[in-house]
C-alpha cells in the first residue's frame, strides 16, 4: 500500500461536501481602481460615439429629418429652413465627442473617489466578506 493510499484511507470521506473559503476585501488599490474606471470610461465613450453615429445615420436614411423640415417650414413660415443645418453629422459628432470626454473624466474620478471611500469605510465595517466554494 502506497503512502497516498494510506492517507486517503485515513481521511474521513464526506460525500457531497465542498471546501469553502471565506475572504475579506479590506483594501482596494487606488491606482488599480483608477485604471479600471478609466478603461470603463473609455469603452463607454467609444460606445457612445458609435451609437450616436448609427442613430444619426438611421434617422437620415429613414427620412425623419426631411419630415421634421416640412413640419418646421409650415410652423415657422420659412421655405428655406433645414434642420440639418443645425444638426449636421460633424456638429453632432463633435458634441458627442465632448460629452464622451467629460464622461471619461467623471467616470475616472468617480472610480478613484469610490475606492478611497471604500478604504475609509473598511475601518468601520471591517470589509466585504466573500465566500468561494470548491465543487
Amino acid at each position: 500500500m502506497s503512502i497516498a493510499e494510506k492517507l486517503q484511507s485515513k481521511s474521513p470521506r464526506r460525500s457531497g461536501s465542498s471546501k469553502q473559503v471565506r475572504l475579506r476585501l479590506v483594501h482596494v488599490d487606488f491606482w488599480s481602481a483608477m485604471k479600471v474606471s478609466a478603461v470603463l470610461g473609455l469603452v463607454l465613450g467609444v460606445v457612445q460615439l458609435v451609437v450616436v453615429f448609427v442613430m444619426w445615420t438611421l434617422l437620415q436614411v429613414v427620412g425623419l429629418f426631411g419630415k421634421i423640415d416640412e413640419v418646421l417650414r409650415d410652423i415657422l413660415a420659412q421655405p428655406d429652413f433645414a434642420i440639418t443645418s443645425f444638426l449636421s453629422l460633424p456638429q453632432v459628432m463633435m458634441f458627442t465627442l465632448l460629452v464622451a470626454v467629460l464622461n471619461f473624466v467623471v467616470i475616472t474620478v468617480l472610480g478613484a473617489v469610490i475606492a478611497v471611500l471604500y478604504n475609509l469605510s473598511v475601518r468601520v465595517t471591517g470589509g466585504l466578506q466573500v465566500g468561494f466554494a470548491n465543487q
